[in-house]
């Protein structure tokens, strides 16, 4: 089954957070994931959004989620990403 994770993002510095997206695009090469849409908030029509971005990543199964997420090359991605931007990450079963 099909695993789905959900970034939702605000982004700090804008230079800081080119390099952690194309870290991730690197640190994914090679797994069975590809990203399914990346984009800017529009308008919230309901509730309380204060991210302004999101990106949904789709992955052939939650091990393969889990074996980018928990891998040494997107770990040391973290401490930038919480540098650059405020972020919320949810992983769902498709």
């Amino acid at each position: 089954m099909a695993a789905y994770l959900i970034g939702q993002i605000k982004v700090k510095n804008p230079q800081l957070w080119q390099q952690y997206v194309d870290g991730v695009s690197e640190s994914l090469a090679g797994l069975d994931a590809q990203i399914v849409f990346r984009g800017k908030r529009l308008e919230v029509l309901a509730g309380e959004n204060p991210y302004d971005l999101v990106v949904v990543i789709k992955f052939a199964n939650r091990m393969t989620l889990d074996q980018w997420f928990f891998s040494q090359q997107y770990q040391a991605l973290i401490p930038l990403r919480d540098k650059a931007a405020k972020v919320i990450i949810t992983t769902y079963d498709g």
